[in-house]
């Protein structure tokens, strides 16, 4: 069963959260606030973890962050934040979220959000595992390990559907409202979701990424190396 941690130091949130949660399905992890949440993360399984980001120390921002320094820690994290501007957005987004949600949000949507966070793109070359490699990047579509010059690079389970979905789709432009619906599943949402994760991956992979901006009209992973 999927374990999801909700970490919040509003308890009618918990308790709503948890009650509609655990009615779709879902076996639910409460943390009273970030230190708890530590605790949790570091002694028991959770495949999702729901952050508040206004919660006592350390916050949900401050804890995703330090989450993502963590090579070996890719768990998805959905942030719950009171702030709707899209600075704020955008700065969970770069903290490593996979998704965040703006109070108050409808305990439905967050189950979606869950859903969709946990769910796998399918590699479009069939079911049978491949490795890719464009120059020194090579990716594994078996044990979703990606390395750059024989070196490990850690990417979140967004992260890497993203980097597979451009190496299988090379030469491609797609719009970013294409690679939210391709890539995140979502029929709408923050297109700055798209930019910031283009962002990270093009950090994350250096001088090795082969993603172009095409202006006006989107993005495409070059079959040829990036000048």
């Amino acid at each position: 069963m999927t374990r999801v941690m909700i970490a919040d130091d509003d308890a009618v949130v918990r308790d709503v959260v948890r009650r509609y949660l655990e009615r779709d399905g879902l076996e639910v992890a409460i943390a009273r606030d970030g230190n708890e949440a530590l605790r949790l993360l570091g002694s028991e399984r959770i495949d999702v973890a729901v952050l508040d980001v206004m919660m006592p120390g350390p916050d949900g921002m401050a804890l995703c962050r330090s989450l993502r320094q963590r090579g070996d820690y890719t768990v998805p994290v959905i942030l719950l934040t009171a702030l709707g501007e899209e600075d704020d957005r955008i700065a969970g987004l770069e903290a490593g979220a996979d998704d965040y949600l703006t109070k108050p949000f409808s305990p439905r949507e967050l189950a979606l959000r869950v859903r969709s966070v946990l769910r796998r793109a399918p590699a479009p070359l069939g079911v049978t595992p491949v490795e890719l490699n464009a120059g020194e990047l090579a990716v594994s579509t078996a044990s979703r390990a990606v390395t750059v010059k024989g070196e490990p690079v850690s990417l979140t389970n967004r992260e890497f559907d993203l980097l597979l979905f451009f190496m299988t789709h090379a030469d491609t432009v797609f719009s970013r409202e294409e690679l939210l619906k391709h890539v995140w599943r979502w029929e709408f949402g923050d297109l700055s979701t798209v930019t910031v994760h283009v962002k990270r991956l093009r950090t994350k992979l250096g001088d090795q990424h082969r993603v172009q901006t095409v202006w006006g009209r989107g993005y495409l992973w070059s079959s040829s190396a990036v000048a």
